[in-house]
């Protein structure tokens, strides 16, 4: 069987006293919970000072 590392960015909006990391903790949990994940996590975040336009 094959194994494979898949590298996503995912770009949320949030409220400034959600804390990044508790967030992208969360996304992992869920992430974990699909079928065929073995396991998730986070390398990195990165704060934008500026919200993305819509």
């Amino acid at each position: 069987m094959a194994r494979t590392d898949i590298y996503l960015k995912i770009v949320i909006e949030h409220d400034d006293d959600d804390p990044p990391g508790k967030l992208a903790d969360e996304l992992c949990r869920r992430i974990e919970k699909l079928y065929g994940v073995r396991s998730a996590e986070v390398s990195n975040t990165v704060t934008q000072t500026n919200a993305m336009p819509s």
